[in-house]
């Protein structure tokens, strides 16, 4: 279970790797869905500038066959009365012209930076595409590297759980759901070096016997003793 345990802490390591390289490429995905969006963003404001230009053109329209109307009624004008009331519908209608042109004008100023502003933003876009490209082409080498890596260690993985009772391991699988890489501790100063308590007398020759898996009184991790190298005399 010692074994098993260094094993999955070896496969447990490659994740800030996996995770490093997932949040490269999820950035350079978010750099480019950030300028696409505002790409829509202001490719709609065009489109809602020009349909208000379209308005306007419109009304400029209605408003000439109208103006046409007023000059032909105030030549038909009889009296002085007819002619100011003539005169006045005109002075309105022309007011209405220039300020639809006026609109039109600002209209078109207004499309002509965003227009800019879409053409630099589609160069960044070309360029975050390139970069987002790399990115997902570079994450498969790394994670092509990174399972390879994982290979020798899932096939030692294989062979001590192939030498364990299905309890045993169920047991483990267990621990190692709410402890983790802690699951299987050492045990040193008679102390459980997971939760840094110190273990009784009783459980702490239980085993030096080592003839059960012994886990740690307050706990519950599994626990060890590491075996100590004797010191070669000179």
């Amino acid at each position: 279970m010692v074994e098993l345990s260094k094993v999955d802490q070896n496969l447990d390591s490659f994740k800030p790797q996996i995770d490093e390289i997932t949040k490269r490429v999820e950035d350079a995905k978010a750099r480019l869905d950030n300028s696409l969006a505002k790409k829509d963003e202001i490719s709609s404001f065009i489109e809602e500038n020009r349909v208000k230009i379209a308005s306007y053109e419109e009304k400029i329209e209605e408003t000439k066959k109208e103006l046409e109307h007023i000059l032909k009624k105030n030549a038909k004008a009889k009296n002085e009365k007819e002619v100011t009331a003539a005169s006045s519908e005109e002075l309105i209608a022309r007011d209405r012209l220039k300020f639809a042109n006026e609109e039109i004008d600002r209209l078109n100023q207004i499309i002509d930076v965003k227009e800019q502003e879409l053409k630099e933003l589609q160069e960044e876009i070309d360029k975050l595409e390139q970069e987002y490209k790399e990115a997902q082409e570079k994450s498969a080498v790394d994670f092509a590297k990174i399972d390879e890596q994982k290979q020798e260690f899932i096939k030692q993985r294989e062979e001590i759980t192939k030498g364990m009772g299905q309890k045993i391991l169920s047991f483990y699988e267990r621990i190692r759901a709410w402890a983790g890489n802690t699951a299987v501790v050492k045990v040193e100063n008679q102390a459980c070096y997971g939760c840094y308590m110190k273990i009784s007398d009783k459980v702490y020759s239980d085993l030096i016997l080592d003839d059960d898996i012994v886990t740690c009184p307050h706990c519950g991790r599994v626990l060890y003793l590491e075996e100590k190298k004797e010191e070669v005399e000179a």
